[in-house]
């Protein structure tokens, strides 16, 4: 059986780096010590600067040895090519190809693998960079991120033209965030704190886990008396929805990461709302050997009533992937 790898996705710790809390080598050390060895990160983030003024080749220097001396892996570079809104006029294609390409020679850079490319990304941008992602070694893998899906038009684009590429250097990268199947409680109770009703609340809970369609639990909503707030909460069913993540498995040759998003672990190390032990069962079923990369994101649903402990957030994701994993127990390893 395929072994699936353990690994963190820095943006989990945002909190902490932007407020100085969490330097980069306690950013790996820490991913180190919980057994997660891949590093994957959002170079705006990690290096502050990119990509519009470059980045001090003392940093570069210093992320080398970091991952050397806490025997970590660089996994992924996740880009962020907003052409929409470059200098206020839309990226004309060739830039776009372009900027890629930078973002290919940083990932090589810094020994990744592979870069993140944002789903709003043209499938014709990608295939253009791609016999240069194939020079340096990089693949690129588009994030499959709700509300999209594979079954998504602009996903089927997606794998109708790396198909037709031929390329080894086009992939996917999905976020397990598109399997939601149920709505997570730290949303709920947010939601309650700026505002909405308890009874509207809970009626948008049992909405999202009924499946009910996201256009009638919002014109339901307001004829609930349901304002601002409420409307806000249920217009998130517009935006998140329960895929099956057997669907993952008519893409598996081309899926190289996985972003192991989630909102909360309980003290029982078990994320709520997202089906961890089936889509793992998926990934094995499908030959999955790479990573699953923790990507907290229940931080910014907390923030207002208390201080996030990403860390312990991320260590209870990492022990709760391990058993689902099958990975030996220091104890099991000395029998």
């Amino acid at each position: 059986m395929a072994e699936i790898k353990r690994g963190v996705s820095l943006y989990s710790f945002q909190n902490d780096t932007f407020q100085g809390k969490m330097t980069l080598e306690d950013c790996i050390r820490t991913c180190a010590d919980m057994g997660a060895k891949g590093i994957e990160i959002i170079g705006e983030q990690t290096f502050w600067g990119w990509p519009e003024v470059g980045v001090d080749q003392a940093k570069v220097e210093e992320w080398h040895r970091l991952i050397k001396q806490y025997d970590c892996v660089p996994v992924s570079h996740d880009f962020m090519l907003d052409y929409k809104r470059y200098k206020g006029r839309e990226m004309p294609f060739d830039e776009q190809v372009a900027s890629v390409k930078k973002d290919i020679d940083f990932g090589a850079l810094l020994g990744m693998k592979y870069i993140r490319a944002l789903v709003s990304i043209a499938p014709e941008v990608l295939v253009a960079a791609a016999p240069y992602a194939e020079e340096k070694g990089i693949t690129i893998l588009i994030e499959v991120h709700a509300p999209l899906h594979f079954d998504h038009p602009w996903i089927v684009r997606h794998a109708e033209a790396f198909e037709k590429s031929g390329s080894d250097a086009l992939g996917f990268l999905p976020d397990m965030g598109m399997f939601l199947f149920k709505f997570p409680r730290v949303w709920k109770a947010k939601f309650e704190r700026i505002g909405v009703p308890k009874h509207i609340a809970d009626y948008i809970e049992k909405a999202y886990e009924d499946r009910v369609l996201s256009e009638y639990v919002i014109l339901n909503v307001r004829e609930m008396g349901g304002q601002g707030p409420a409307i806000a909460m249920a217009e998130t069913l517009r935006h998140n929805a329960a895929f099956e993540p057997k669907r993952m498995l008519d893409y598996m040759p081309r899926i190289h990461n996985i972003h192991g998003k989630f909102y909360e672990m309980d003290a029982d190390l078990y994320e709520p709302s997202i089906p961890y032990d089936e889509i793992v069962r998926v990934l094995q079923k499908g030959g999955y050997d790479g990573y699953i990369c923790s990507e907290y994101e229940g931080n910014r649903w907390i923030e207002d009533v208390e201080e996030p402990d990403s860390v312990e957030q991320v260590r209870r994701q990492q022990e709760m992937l391990k058993r689902l994993i099958g990975e030996p127990t220091p104890t099991a390893l000395a029998a």
